[in-house]
C-alpha cells in the first residue's frame, strides 16, 4: 500500500500551543520551556519534513507564515539549548555568533538563522513588515506574539505588529517640539528594505504610527539604543 506524508498543518497548532503556554506580553518563560520542550521539538521536526517541492506549491501567505514561524520557533530552540543565558549574543563564538550557527533544518539542509532571514525571507519576499515579526530573543526586538502567523490572517498580523512596535515608547517616540522622531535601530539596519518599499523610512512607518503628524516628512530621525538582554519573563 502506498503511503502519503501528512499534509502540513498551516494553522501551526503545535507552535501555537508553545506560544500560548510559555509567552506572555512578549516575554518567554525559557526555564519552563526548556523543561518541557517536546511540543516545540515535534513542531520543528514537522517543519523540517516539508520538502521544497511541497513548499513551492503553497500560496505566498502559506510560505511566508511558515518561514516566519520557523525563524521564531528555531530561535526559541536555540535559546533553550543554551539556557540560562543573559543574551542571545552570548551564544556561539566571537567569529560565529548565534545567527551563524547551522541550526535551521529546511528542505533537507541545515541553514543558519542569518541565511533564513537575509537570503530567503528578505531577498525572496521583500516584505519589510517581517522586521516586526521576526523576534531574535532580545528585549529590543518586536514582541513575540502569543499566537503563530497563519496564512488567512498574515497581513493583518504583520500590520498589527508594526503598530504595536511603533507605539512602544521605549523604542520609538516623537518629539514634536524638536521635529525629531526617535526610532529603533531596526530602521537603520534595514533602511534599504523600507526605502525600496515606500521611498523612505518615514513614508513607510506613517500609516502605523499612533498619531502621525501632518509634517512627518520634515522630521529628523535619531536612533535609540537596542536592548540585547534576553526577552525572558524575569524582572530585570
Amino acid at each position: 500500500m502506498m503511503s502519503f506524508a501528512a499534509e502540513f498543518d498551516h494553522t501551526h497548532t503545535r507552535y501555537g500551543d508553545v506560544l500560548k503556554k510559555y509567552v506572555q506580553n512578549g516575554r518567554v518563560d525559557y526555564a519552563a520551556l526548556k523543561a518541557d520542550r517536546l511540543t516545540l521539538d515535534v513542531y520543528l521536526n514537522k517543519t523540517a519534513a516539508v520538502s521544497e517541492e511541497e513548499f513551492e506549491k503553497w500560496t505566498l501567505e502559506q510560505r511566508l507564515s511558515f518561514l516566519i514561524n520557523l525563524y521564531n520557533a528555531q530561535t526559541l530552540a536555540l535559546v533553550i539549548d543554551h539556557y540560562p543565558v543573559a543574551s542571545i549574543k552570548k551564544i556561539g563564538t566571537f567569529f560565529k555568533g548565534p545567527w551563524d550557527q547551522p541550526v535551521v533544518r529546511l528542505f533537507g539542509k541545515t541553514l543558519t538563522l542569518g541565511t533564513l532571514e537575509h537570503d530567503i525571507l528578505r531577498k525572496q519576499y521583500q516584505e519589510p513588515l517581517i522586521h516586526f515579526a521576526l523576534v531574535c530573543a532580545a528585549r529590543g526586538c518586536p514582541t513575540l506574539r502569543e499566537e503563530p502567523y497563519v496564512p488567512d490572517q498574515l497581513q493583518k498580523q504583520l500590520e498589527d505588529q508594526a503598530r504595536i512596535f511603533l507605539s512602544d515608547k521605549n523604542k520609538n517616540s516623537l518629539d514634536a517640539a524638536k521635529g525629531v522622531i526617535y526610532l529603533s535601530p531596526i530602521f537603520k539596519w534595514f533602511e534599504a528594505d523600507f526605502v525600496k518599499k515606500s521611498g523612505s523610512v518615514l513614508s513607510f512607518i506613517e500609516p502605523y504610527l499612533p498619531k502621525a503628524p501632518s509634517d512627518l516628512a520634515s522630521y529628523g530621525i535619531r536612533y535609540t539604543g537596542y536592548d540585547w538582554s534576553l526577552n525572558d519573563d524575569e524582572q530585570k
